[in-house]
């Protein structure tokens, strides 16, 4: 079993368009703890690869993953560039270790978290958007095969989100403000959210 090029193409379309029109929002969580940059920069990431559409959902999975991967690394800035970019390739490189989707999914998405750790240096619980990925990534495999999993992952990253909030930031510009820190929601930790709510929404929506 595998993803058609077609369910591929329109889930990226879909992911990619939200994350443009959630713009304003994550500039005005990024406002509050970091540079203010975080919306305008992941527009212009997923805008670029808007225009690679066609040319990328024509490659195999594999290549795929790495070429978004490559373009939000070349496009987006900041340190979103590097780990979002960092998650892409990585999962694209364990699509070409024998790994398939959506069968070994768990898998694929543990690679994706584990480079994002390794990129940024940290773990869950300091206030990144690894605070929602890796709820995501317990969620996938404890709910391998169940109906119920496109539910539970998007209450998993919309909960998640939000226990961003009473964290102290302890990586990244948000680091900087200590207890100031508290009390705001991610920036990183939403666009993630944002991104597997689309997806989530994409895949209902075939069903």
């Amino acid at each position: 079993m595998s993803v058609q090029p077609e369910t591929f193409k329109s889930l990226l379309k879909a992911a990619a368009e939200q994350v443009i029109a959630s713009a304003p929002e994550l500039t005005s969580l990024d406002q509050a703890i970091g540079d203010g940059d975080h919306g305008t920069n992941m527009k212009r990431g997923f805008e670029a690869v808007l225009g690679k559409l066609d040319a990328i959902s024509a490659q195999p999975l594999n290549e795929a993953f790495k070429t978004i991967g490559k373009t939000l690394v070349m496009t987006v800035g900041g340190a979103s560039g590097p780990l979002y970019g960092s998650f892409f390739l990585a999962a694209g490189e364990a699509l070409s270790q024998d790994k398939h989707l959506p069968d070994d999914l768990a898998d694929v998405f543990g690679s994706g978290v584990d480079a994002v750790s390794a990129r940024g240096r940290s773990q869950a619980g300091e206030k990144t958007m690894l605070d929602v990925l890796v709820p995501v990534l317990e969620t996938l495999k404890a709910g391998a095969g169940q109906p119920d999993l496109i539910a539970r992952v998007r209450a998993t990253a919309a909960e998640a989100v939000e226990r961003t909030v009473p964290m102290q930031a302890t990586k990244g510009r948000a680091s900087f403000l200590g207890a100031r820190s508290v009390g705001h929601v991610d920036p990183g930790a939403r666009s993630s959210c944002v991104l597997l709510h689309a997806v989530c929404a994409g895949l209902e929506a075939r069903q």
